[in-house]
């Protein structure tokens, strides 16, 4: 927070904010963020995933304008627009290069000079499961951490590693596709072109197309949760599956990496404790001790906000990075 001296007895608070914007296969969130983490304004729309990348642009410039609308109303001047996306993104923060198989051609978009064009604010992004890691960093689960893992169950699965401090993204950004390692080798085709891959098979999407399989039905996360507390037969076989697959992918990562923690997020992991204890066995029966000695395996702080604080921290730490390490 900032303090500004006005004459001989006038001092008032002054603080920061920036705009920071989630961007997933299913929905895009949005919100206006004061350097301290403060939430004053925040909103979601749907994902126009399936129209292409021109679709997605106009979606994300409606989402800048509805927390430009905001912050002038309220006086105040963001600082620019952290974005958090699917796939790889550029070192320089600016273009999606790839790998983002949810949203219908989103390759190769030069997303932050198209919004800066429209929306007339700087603009920086970074992969969604790194803006998640930051946020869950700086404010959440991770605070105080050196050597983290971060994990988010979604629509896909992404991952971020915090190593010695920094956010660690292989070169050129192009590393920690943790939802696309093999945990069935004759498995079934994942739509990044491999088969048997952790996301196709221990994703929310994953989950939901199980318990379908199963049962002739169709139900949503939320849904599939809800019936097992009432002891359905066909949601509890879908989440032991989806534990099992998720469990040994976490346990493969741990076995890496030996991180303090494990942070997961995503909407499926706000299901409860009973969530984390089934999933905290299976890792156990799989991973090797000495790999996990020292690590904890937790539900993100943050919930469905830590992509949005992670995003506008970009912005709000700026060139920077000693504050938050390299991201």
């Amino acid at each position: 927070m900032d303090f500004a001296y006005l004459g001989r007895k006038s001092l008032i608070v002054m603080t920061e904010y920036a705009i920071g914007i989630d961007l997933g296969g299913t929905a895009i969130k949005y919100a206006v963020v004061s350097r301290s983490g403060e939430i004053p304004f925040e909103g979601s729309m749907q994902t126009p995933a399936t129209e292409g990348a021109d679709a997605v642009i106009s979606a994300l410039a409606s989402a800048v304008d509805a927390c430009k609308a905001w912050a002038e109303a309220s006086a105040i001047t963001p600082l620019g627009v952290g974005i958090g996306t699917p796939g790889i993104v550029s070192p320089d923060r600016r273009k999606v290069v790839g790998g983002a198989e949810n949203i219908e051609g989103w390759e190769n978009v030069d997303i932050a000079s198209k919004l800066e064009k429209r929306c007339g604010l700087r603009v920086a992004a970074s992969n969604d499961a790194n803006a998640m890691a930051i946020g869950e960093w700086i404010f959440g689960a991770a605070r105080g951490v050196q050597d983290a893992l971060f994990i988010t169950v979604g629509t896909g699965i992404g991952s971020a590693a915090l190593i010695n401090g920094q956010m660690w993204r292989g070169h050129e950004g192009r590393g920690m596709e943790v939802g696309h390692m093999t945990v069935k080798c004759d498995g079934e085709d994942c739509s990044c072109g491999g088969r048997g891959c952790l996301e196709h098979y221990a994703s929310t999407s994953a989950l939901v197309r199980r318990y379908a399989a199963l049962s002739g039905t169709e139900a949503d996360g939320r849904k599939i949760v809800s019936l097992y507390h009432k002891g359905d037969p066909v949601a509890s076989q879908a989440l032991s599956e989806h534990w099992m697959y998720l469990g040994h992918g976490i346990a493969s990562v741990i076995n890496i990496f030996a991180p303090e923690v494990v942070v997961v997020g995503g909407g499926i992991s706000e299901a409860g404790d009973f969530y984390f204890e089934r999933l905290r066995r299976v890792v156990g029966a799989q991973v090797m001790d000495v790999c996990a000695a020292n690590t904890q395996i937790v539900p993100a702080e943050l919930g469905n906000r830590a992509g949005c604080l992670g995003a506008a921290s970009l912005i709000l730490c700026d060139t920077n990075e000693s504050a938050v390490g390299e991201f």
